[in-house]
């Protein structure tokens, strides 16, 4: 654990079709929902109406060129009901999102999310206390991939003492999963492609999910593991040239074993619930999950009023495990996995305190710090471009931003002094 003495710290809006049926006929133009009409029968949009006051619609585009798709809305009625149009294709729609969503992330019988495992059987023990022979593979976006790179960051690593490689994030390019190097992190072990290629050459045969954080021995080209709690245990264990003397679980078996039941509930309730939250297809699926979700947090925001870090006065796994989600909770889950009930910045004070506590953090004499950490602006785009089935339009929301957050600002729990 971290001494607190070394840490800083009218009527609603109907929808185009309920306003048809409503009017009894194809008349979309001057519904609440359309433009309104203009002196003379015409309407805003350019858009002309028969002089029969009837309610029919010549199709026509603006002076910008208004696409109105096929307009098969405008012909239903009396050659085709429009709610046998609607609810066919809507019905088509859901099918087809079920599908995509349970080849993305399984789901039981109730329609929940439930996490497959794609780890390796063997744990990293015994690492040898060697500069350079080990090696990690991290995706910006993947909040697992967060809490490694955290782990790394808080014990001192660098590049020099354990080489790391941020991965681009593309499913159209990749050949398993979604992880690539790029041009401007190509991968220095192997030379690969994609992580696919990295787990061909290193586990030959391998048959799983190709997922990221990984972190493999570059002296004997084998996975070392590629799960994530095993992986901060290693790097909480290891020690190298210019490492802090940071110790994330406690030493003490009674202290340890009350860190790891908070790690649990952190990652059932809050890490997890998020995901579950986003890929649930069912109604109760997803309202179990955000009870379950807001709970959680709602007790964090309690025990971090009368602390300063997750487990009392000083910092340790639990804020490592809490620190990725929360810090994509207003700027990637509120929007993508429709967990905008509660915002960070507007209903947890002391969460939100934290949040800007633990950014703050430093690492006396590193090369890397907590902010290094996480590109979210970069993470906002990857999962809204990258989760096709709960975003297909890939359109990524204005905000808010990294800067929104105003991370920077005064934490106000406790006094600025480095980590170590």
């Amino acid at each position: 654990m971290l001494h607190q003495a070394t840490l800083p710290g009218s009527a609603p809006r109907r929808g185009a079709a309920a306003c048809a049926a409503i009017r009894g006929g194809g008349a979309l133009s001057g519904c609440c929902c359309m433009p309104d009409r203009q002196p003379g029968g015409g309407s805003s949009s350019g858009s002309r109406a028969s002089s029969s006051g009837r309610g029919k619609v010549v199709v026509g585009a603006g002076p910008g060129g208004v696409n109105k798709g096929l307009g098969l809305l405008e012909w239903t009625g009396k050659v085709v009901p429009q709610g046998l149009l609607v609810g066919g294709v809507k019905e088509a729609w859901r099918q087809a999102w079920q599908v995509m969503v349970r080849e993305l992330a399984p789901q039981d019988r109730s329609g929940a999310y439930v996490r497959q495992s794609y780890a390796f059987e063997s744990k990293p023990s015994n690492m040898v206390a060697e500069p350079g022979r080990y090696h990690l593979y991290l995706g910006n976006a993947c909040p697992w991939c967060h809490r490694v790179h955290l782990a790394y960051v808080l014990r001192g690593f660098s590049p020099k003492t354990l080489g790391i490689t941020q991965l681009g994030s593309d499913p159209t390019k990749a050949r398993r999963g979604g992880w690539i190097f790029t041009r401007a992190a190509p991968d220095p072990v192997w030379g690969a492609q994609d992580l696919w290629e990295v787990y061909e050459r290193a586990s030959p045969g391998y048959t799983g999910r190709c997922t990221a954080p990984l972190l493999v021995d570059a002296k004997t080209k084998r996975v070392v593991s590629n799960e994530s709690a095993d992986i901060v245990a290693a790097l909480d264990a290891l020690q190298l040239p210019g490492c802090s003397d940071v110790m994330l679980r406690p030493g003490q078996a009674a202290d340890a074993k009350e860190v790891d039941a908070m790690c649990e509930q952190i990652y059932r309730d809050i890490n997890n619930g998020v995901y579950v939250s986003g890929f649930s297809t069912t109604q109760a699926a997803y309202d179990a999950a955000q009870a379950r979700l807001f709970s959680a947090l709602d007790n964090l925001e309690e025990r971090l009023s009368a602390s300063r870090f997750v487990m009392g006065d000083r910092f340790c796994l639990a804020d490592v495990w809490l620190f990725p989600t929360v810090c994509r909770l207003d700027a990637v889950y509120a929007n993508i996995f429709k967990c905008g009930r509660k915002l960070v910045r507007a209903d947890y004070p002391n969460l939100q305190a934290w949040l800007r506590d633990v950014w703050q953090l430093r690492v006396p004499g590193a090369s890397l710090q907590v902010p290094d950490t996480i590109n979210i602006d970069d993470a906002r785009a990857s999962y809204n471009g990258s989760l096709f089935p709960v975003n297909p339009s890939g359109i990524v929301p204005a905000g808010p931003t990294q800067a929104d957050l105003k991370l920077d600002e005064p934490a106000g729990r406790g006094a600025a002094a480095p980590v170590g």
